[in-house]
């Protein structure tokens, strides 16, 4: 297909072409390809002279496996312990210890979504548990439900926005503080102590709410960009292999 992967067939006629003295220019009008793949594939596979159709096809299958290797294998220990100091340091940030592990699970599963059935099937706890765990992920917005209308039940996803939300919902938490401090700082009496205090305090949650605003912000345009250097390094190879 013009503008695809080169075929098999697409190369035994580049290798006609050659024999019978076509240039690279009536080679690629034949073909309906650009000049550049055919002169590309020619170089890489023998040049002119040496190039042989089946042996580049399986050349170019070589170089693809190369660029994507097959994922080593995983020690089950090593995941299960792993996934425990995960969850034992999300608990340090406050999530309650069945919380901290539906979130370590979904974290270290390479799909990121696993059903409530799964989840408790993976943890070996009831199904309420999980319940009660992914409703604390939902409502701090470090997960989110997807209906699966082929198996008519919900699963649970983390993708790469769900830190980008949490960190947003934390700091719209601080910026609720902040306006709450400062409404009491008003209500006791801006020069009272406990006034003062929670002028203070009101000061404190806004100055660290906009700055998790600016740093989210900031995230968010780096991994944008790293995205887009990752999607054009992929079409990069993908043209390569054309």
């Amino acid at each position: 297909m013009p503008g695809g992967r080169l075929t098999q067939q697409d190369r035994r006629q580049i290798a006609d072409g050659l024999a019978e003295g076509l240039t690279y220019t009536e080679i690629a009008a034949r073909l309906g390809r650009p000049l550049s793949t055919i002169t590309r594939e020619v170089a890489r596979n023998g040049g002119p002279a040496g190039y042989q159709a089946d042996q580049a096809h399986q050349a170019t299958k070589e170089r693809a496996k190369r660029s994507h290797p097959a994922p080593a294998e995983r020690d089950p220990r090593a995941i299960d312990d792993l996934e425990e100091q995960f969850a034992g340091i999300m608990v340090t940030t406050g999530l309650s210890r069945m919380t901290a592990r539906v979130l370590a699970s979904l974290y270290l599963t390479d799909s990121g979504t696993l059903t409530a059935g799964e989840l408790a099937r993976r943890l070996q706890v009831s199904p309420a548990s999980v319940s009660k765990a992914v409703g604390e992920l939902e409502q701090q917005e470090m997960i989110r439900r997807e209906r699966d209308p082929r198996r008519r039940h919900d699963r649970y996803v983390i993708d790469a926005d769900a830190l980008f939300r949490a960190w947003m919902a934390s700091a719209r938490q601080n910026t609720l503080l902040a306006d709450f401090a400062h409404h009491g700082a008003r209500t006791l009496g801006p020069t009272s102590p406990a006034g003062m205090r929670l002028r203070d305090v009101g000061d404190f949650f806004d100055h660290v709410g906009q700055a998790m605003l600016r740093a989210a912000e900031q995230w968010r345009q780096t991994y944008a960009t790293r995205q887009g250097q990752s999607l054009d390094s992929a079409e990069s190879e993908r043209r390569a292999d054309a």
